[in-house]
């Protein structure tokens, strides 16, 4: 009968365990660490907001292969859109902790940090450069390749901010190639007119 009865308490003690380390409720899980590199998504969840209050007049120009470029005045952006693609540039998450090396130099009152990609990481981001005047980000830049047998991608992101951190242009300049099709190349910038 002991032996029964330590069993179910063993028994017990497990499922009391688990059901605290397996518990649905965010709030009771410990919350996930980024990885200790410059926010990106941070910065344009609050570029977003900030443009989605002010409402700047965007003027935008694409390029899509070698023809001519179209231009349009956005009176009313939807932001989140427009500044979709720089969201690939982030090298944050919480499994990427230790696959970017960090280098950063110093320059009448500008700091550059430069996020270089190991060898050994398979990440798209290859690369990722921010310039800030103290807290203030000035200018983002990001280099995002993926390369398979049957595709390749390579990408160009720019972002540039005014002494208040606010966004005031951006670029994308990239390229794309599938197996037995011409390489497709594009540019599309956007001014932020206040």
């Amino acid at each position: 009968m002991r032996k029964g009865s330590f069993l179910i308490q063993m028994a017990a003690l497990l499922l009391l365990g688990c059901s605290a380390a397996c518990s649905s409720d965010p709030s009771e899980r410990p919350a996930r660490q980024p990885a200790g590199y410059f926010d990106v998504v941070g910065l344009l969840d609050a570029q977003v907001k900030q443009l989605q209050q002010q409402g700047p007049i965007l003027q935008k120009r694409v390029v899509l292969r070698n023809n001519q470029p179209e231009t349009s005045r956005l009176t009313a952006p939807n932001w989140a859109n427009e500044l979709q693609l720089f969201y690939q540039a982030d090298i944050n998450k919480p499994a990427l902790r230790g696959a970017y090396q960090e280098s950063a130099t110093d320059s009448a009152g500008l700091t550059r940090r430069i996020f270089r990609r190991r060898p050994e990481v398979d990440h798209p981001v290859t690369e990722l450069t921010v310039l800030q005047a103290g807290p203030v980000v000035r200018e983002l830049t990001a280099t995002v390749s993926q390369d398979n047998p049957l595709f390749f991608s390579g990408k160009q992101f720019r972002m540039r901010f005014g002494t208040d951190g606010s966004l005031s242009s951006y670029e994308v300049r990239g390229q794309q190639k599938l197996v037995a099709f011409d390489t497709t190349r594009y540019l599309a910038n956007g001014q932020v007119v206040r």
